[in-house]
């Protein structure tokens, strides 16, 4: 077997074009049925639900003050390559509502693809020493800095996205958006391991 602590150029490009591509699909499933998520996307998609402003300009801004912090924690090669996952997939998720359509979507089952999908995508871009930026970074620097620990950190900023999500969305939108989340997090809990993956 090759070792898996190195991919070359082209399985990196690979690796950052499915990740991007595939977190494109997921939010347009996740707008396409009005839900609401976590993280650095579920603030871009609460904002773009607000002001009716398209999701990839806004979740392109919100990641742009994240890249410092991601610079001083892991370094130039994993900013650039979340910044190209980043770019990729604001524009992804501009063109993929022209390509996929849907007829009939449940909403629970809707919610269940995309937190499938979106952690099949995440653990891409793990993989390949890159993330879809945004609370993470931050997380993981209030914790080299502070000694709190970046899940709490991450949890205590998505039960106020979905606090805040109440005043947009109803409850039992609110509910099943939370299944979706807790998908993608789980696929992440039981297939991310750290030491099999690139780190940047």
């Amino acid at each position: 077997m090759t070792d898996p602590k190195q991919h070359s150029l082209l399985e990196d490009a690979q690796g950052i074009a499915y990740g991007a591509g595939m977190a494109a699909f997921a939010i347009t499933i996740l707008t396409h049925l009005g839900l609401v998520t976590g993280q650095t996307a579920g603030l871009a998609v609460l904002v773009s639900y607000a002001t009716g402003w398209a999701f990839g300009p806004v979740f392109f801004a919100i990641n742009l003050p994240f890249y410092w912090l991601g610079y001083r924690r892991m370094g130039a090669r994993f900013v650039g390559k979340t910044l190209a996952a980043v770019t990729l997939m604001s524009v992804l998720s501009m063109l993929m509502p022209r390509w996929v359509s849907f007829e009939t979507l449940d909403p629970i089952v809707g919610a269940l693809l995309f937190g499938a999908i979106s952690g099949s995508a995440l653990l891409a871009l793990f993989r390949h020493g890159a993330s879809l930026g945004g609370i993470g970074i931050v997380a993981l620097y209030l914790q080299d800095r502070t000694g709190f620990r970046a899940g709490w950190t991450q949890l205590l900023f998505d039960a106020a996205l979905f606090a805040a999500a109440l005043m947009l969305r109803d409850v039992p939108t609110v509910t099943i958006s939370a299944l979706g989340a807790l998908v993608v997090n789980l696929t992440i809990a039981v297939n991310h391991r750290r030491d099999r993956y690139v780190a940047a």
